[in-house]
């Protein structure tokens, strides 16, 4: 049994040409710098698979501050708001597959990604993401299925 845990960026200045390129405002750093400390008083992160994107990248610095055993992080367009679901969700069950000694994974990307993947990950949830939310999903990975054991956000912790 394997944890996935997906998380949306933090809140990110306001839509522009140059989507990727948006960074984080100060609201969504303290989002995330508080959904971090929560993470971190949980589980000890081993692999990350994270968005390209500067918001999810600065998202990722702030987690990685509070997690200190991180053995793979992979940078990947399948982690981009408009990726395939179908396709973020075969990347990551390959990684797992690839990678059987890391247990806890992280995933950081984008609305509206993150429900869909977690609709893919766990057949008839596609929860809706606050910024800096976190689902959690115990995965089996010898059947490909999860459930989805909780959703947290700043409103819920």
């Amino acid at each position: 049994m394997k944890k996935i845990f997906i998380m949306r960026h933090g809140q990110a200045s306001p839509m522009c040409a140059d989507d990727a390129n948006r960074t984080l405002t100060s609201s969504g750093i303290s989002e995330v710098n508080v959904m971090s400390e929560w993470l971190a008083t949980r589980v000890s992160i081993d692999a990350v698979l994270v968005s390209p994107y500067v918001r999810a990248q600065q998202t990722l610095k702030l987690v990685k501050k509070n997690q200190k055993n991180i053995k793979l992080e992979q940078i990947s367009t399948d982690f981009i708001p408009e990726a395939n679901s179908t396709d973020s969700c075969d990347f990551l069950q390959a990684l797992i597959a690839l990678h059987p000694e890391n247990n806890n994974w992280l995933v950081v990307a984008h609305m509206p990604l993150v429900s869909y993947l977690v609709g893919e990950l766990c057949p008839e949830q596609m929860p809706i993401f606050d910024t800096a939310a976190i689902a959690c999903i115990e995965y089996d990975d010898n059947d490909g299925l999860g459930e989805l054991v909780g959703l947290k956000s700043l409103s819920r912790i």
